[in-house]
């Protein structure tokens, strides 16, 4: 596949399907505006056939009853064939998302590469335990798949999302069902197709591309599938648990909003450059479409208006442009739509009161889908801008004076999947991490961790289950328990 216009099928039991009753859409290129592909809609009838694929898949245990090392294994080829093909991955994630072609090759596919081959070697270390109650009985828990099992994806790292979803659930021997995003369904198809290249049964893994609507309302509500795990938004979320709960009560997943603030104390500028560089990464990597985006800015009163100033200059640096560019460092968010929708953020969180200290800048002559990098200071949190989360390149900066007023900052919100924290006050940042309510907490950095922790959030930020690490196999995997009534005295 490359990153031309041209059609995008759906994939089943390793035929492509060109033509469903759900129709096509169109998608273009949001650097540009150009046409850029027709993506097939699943719908119904290829959701049955591709959870009757998987089932029988299953069944017959061409996956699932393939031993773990061997799993693995496959894995691992899948890894280096991704590997193989990461600049085509690259520039197909690159035209498809906007995201500018650097970040697509020196961040995504080393996560999408961690991710398959962390996963691979944790295949045969599902270990289940033993109980002995009494003498003469003994407990023993076997961890097993599912069964046929779906992953509703986002459009903002469509290839290391791909990786999260496929390194945890074949590992388990599931049948998995990939529904990527109707914006970005190219990487996560030639993956699949690698997937099999790797050994892989065909009839354990399809790609279902296709609008939330449809293709998604369809898997949430099937009976067929067994657990279903989703990236996304809150409303989305919300509606997959309602499907769940009206069919078969299957196990859902949930990894959605952020609202991620970056607390400085009062010695963080001691960090220096370093301080700003990871400031920058954290607010505007990926446009600030980035579920764990530093977005909120709470920076101790007595730093403040020199963390504001190097911080504004140094957004001020990033290049605007076509995604494509190697220079590029904020590329166009996803669609029109969502750039109107963050521009609108922005012009009323200024109507509200809220200072402009960057953002002013026309970037129109780009496109409609461009918003220049944006930094506002405020004085209040009931900003509508402060509640929201915005996914686009606009940070918010407000003062503190206290420990105790930064962790209530930090805590105001409905979300709860990340924060960072500086200071080098080894206590403080232990008291504060520990009094933060998020699930991923970084410390004199803005990092999410490596492959083998959790990654997950608080409150609305998360539901059901956890991403990376062994966490991961409790979406994917059940327990079964299993007693052995021992006979005979030994006497024999």
């Amino acid at each position: 596949m490359t990153a031309t216009m041209q059609s995008v099928p759906a994939l089943i039991d390793g035929r492509e399907i060109w033509s469903t009753d759900a129709g096509m859409m169109s998608r273009s290129d949001p650097s540009t505006g150009r046409p850029l592909a027709d993506v097939v809609v699943a719908g119904q009838t290829e959701v049955d056939l591709a959870v009757a694929v998987g089932r029988t898949t299953f069944d017959r245990g061409a996956w699932s009853n393939v031993a773990p090392a061997e799993r693995g294994a496959a894995l691992l080829r899948l890894a280096d064939l991704v590997e193989r093909d990461a600049p085509l991955l690259a520039a197909i994630d690159s035209a498809e998302a906007g995201k500018p072609i650097r970040e697509c090759l020196e961040g995504d596919v080393g996560a999408a590469l961690e991710a398959l081959r962390w996963f691979a070697g944790a295949a045969d270390k599902l270990y289940g335990a033993t109980s002995v109650t009494v003498s003469s009985e003994v407990g023993m828990t076997f961890r097993e798949p599912m069964g046929v099992v779906a992953a509703i994806m986002p459009w903002n790292y469509p290839m290391a999302q791909a990786a999260w979803k496929i390194g945890p659930a074949l590992a388990a021997g599931n049948s998995l069902i990939l529904k990527p995003s109707e914006w970005t369904p190219g990487s996560a198809l030639h993956i699949a197709a690698l997937a099999i290249e790797a050994g892989i049964p065909a009839g354990a893994i399809s790609v279902l591309p296709g609008t939330g609507a449809v293709t998604g309302s369809a898997l949430a509500r099937h009976d067929g599938i067994s657990a279903i795990s989703f990236t996304g938004s809150v409303g989305t979320g919300r509606e997959i648990l309602k499907a769940a709960a009206g069919s078969n009560f299957k196990r859902v997943s949930l990894e959605m909003g952020g609202k991620s603030p970056q607390v400085l104390m009062q010695d963080a500028l001691t960090f220096g450059d370093r301080l700003i560089d990871h400031m920058i990464d954290s607010a505007f990597m990926t446009m600030g479409e980035n579920c764990t985006a530093g977005s909120r800015v709470l920076v101790h009163e007595s730093i403040a208006d020199e963390v504001t100033s190097r911080f504004v200059d140094r957004a001020r640096s990033l290049v605007v442009g076509d995604a494509s560019d190697q220079s590029t460092d904020i590329g166009p968010l996803i669609t029109e739509g969502a750039a109107r929708r963050v521009r609108g953020l922005v012009e009323r969180a200024k109507a509200e009161g809220a200072e402009l200290l960057l953002g002013d800048e026309d970037v129109s002559q780009r496109g409609p889908n461009f918003v220049a990098p944006t930094v506002l200071r405020l004085e209040r949190q009931d900003h509508e801008i402060q509640r929201t989360e915005v996914f686009g390149p606009v940070v918010t900066i407000s003062t503190f004076s206290s420990e105790n007023e930064a962790v209530a900052l930090a805590n105001d919100t409905d979300f709860g999947l990340a924060a960072s924290l500086w200071t080098r006050d080894i206590n403080r940042a232990m008291r504060m991490a520990r009094a933060i309510e998020a699930g991923v907490i970084s410390i004199n950095s803005y990092s999410e961790g490596g492959m083998s922790a959790p990654f997950g959030g608080y409150k609305q930020s998360g539901f059901g289950g956890k991403e990376r690490g062994m966490d991961a196999f409790e979406q994917w995997t059940q327990t079964k328990t299993v007693w052995l009534q021992l006979h005979g005295d030994g006497s024999a």
